[in-house]
Parts: C-alpha cells; structure tokens; sequence
C-alpha cells in the first residue's frame, strides 16, 4: 500500500461522525461464521464501538454485539489490532439508547433534552 493510501486510512479511523466514550462494558461478540465469546467494550459511540476479541476478525466480517439488556447489534468490523476490534454498527445506535448504555457504565452525566 503506498504511503499517502496508509496516511489517508489513519486519517480516516479518526474522523468520526460521533464522539466516542471510554467505558467498561460486558459484552458477547459473535463475529459471521463463529461461534459468540465473552468481550469488553471499551469505546462506544452511536456509529460503533471498539472492544476486546481473542479472535482474530477481518475488516469486512459482520459481526453481533450484545450488551446487557439489548438485543444483538449487527457491525462491521473496519479494523482489528492486537486483539482489539473496531467495528461500525449497520444502523446507527438510538441516541436514547445510547444515552442509557453511558449513564449506566460509565461516570459521565449524559442527558438529551427533547425540545
């Protein structure tokens, strides 16, 4: 790959179309084909998550994320590292949702005001 391509794709991983929050979450990943293990979600956004795999996943594999008291999110994964996976969901997360999952596991006070 020629450098400007590596440049352009580590850019790319940093333009995001939401912020994203640190946390710890529980979590099962199940990618395409395999069967579902125990995870943790480390960064979480309404576009997708980053979390911990002990399989080795392929940019391109779908993949389902269930969290405590959701039904599974369907994702792709875009990146994989050192057995950390970054995936962006296949429907955006209901910021509401969202909302709930961060006031819940993390210590930042999120609250949407509907107007």
């Amino acid at each position: 790959m020629p450098p400007e391509t590596d440049a352009y794709r580590l850019a790319a991983q940093e333009d995001r179309c939401s912020p994203r929050t640190r946390l710890t979450i529980p979590a099962t990943l199940r990618a395409s084909g395999g069967r579902a293990f125990q995870s943790v979600v480390h960064d979480l956004s309404i576009s997708g998550f980053s979390a911990a795999s002990i399989n080795r996943m392929h940019e391109g594999q779908l993949c389902w994320l269930t969290l405590p008291g959701l039904e599974s999110l369907q994702a792709e994964v875009v990146w994989w590292d050192n057995c950390i996976v970054g995936c962006a969901f296949s429907e955006l997360l209901s910021p509401i949702v969202h909302d709930n999952i961060l006031q819940r596991y993390s210590n930042v006070g999120v609250y949407r005001q509907v107007i």
